[in-house]
C-alpha cells in the first residue's frame, strides 16, 4: 500500500461532497407569509429586498427554488437558520 494513502470512505465522501456545487432550496407552504419569507431571505441570504421578492415569488409559484448556490459547508448554517424560522429549506446537489 502506498504511503499516506490512508483515506477512509468518509473521508472520500466529503472530498466529493466539497467538489460538487450544492444549492439552497427553499420550499413553498400555506403558512409563511410572502413578508417573512422576503425578511428572512434578506437576513440569511445577504439578498436585496427585490431579490428577495422575485426568489418568493418563484418559490409561491414554482413549489421551491433555488436561492443561493456554493459548498455544502457554507450553504448549512443558512439552511439551518431559514428552517429555525419554520421555513421549509434544503440542500441539493446541483444536477447538470
Amino acid at each position: 500500500m502506498p504511503v499516506g494513502n490512508t483515506s477512509t470512505e468518509a473521508e472520500k465522501e466529503l472530498l466529493v461532497m466539497n467538489e460538487k456545487p450544492f444549492q439552497l432550496i427553499v420550499w413553498n407552504d400555506e403558512v409563511n407569509t410572502f413578508e417573512w419569507v422576503i425578511e428572512t431571505l434578506i437576513e440569511v441570504c445577504g439578498h436585496t429586498y427585490e431579490q428577495a421578492e422575485q426568489c418568493a415569488y418563484i418559490i409561491h409559484f414554482k413549489g421551491k427554488y433555488a436561492v443561493k448556490q456554493g459548498g455544502y459547508e457554507d450553504l448549512k448554517p443558512p439552511c439551518d437558520a431559514i428552517t429555525e424560522r419554520g421555513i421549509g429549506a434544503t440542500i441539493e446537489v446541483v444536477v447538470n
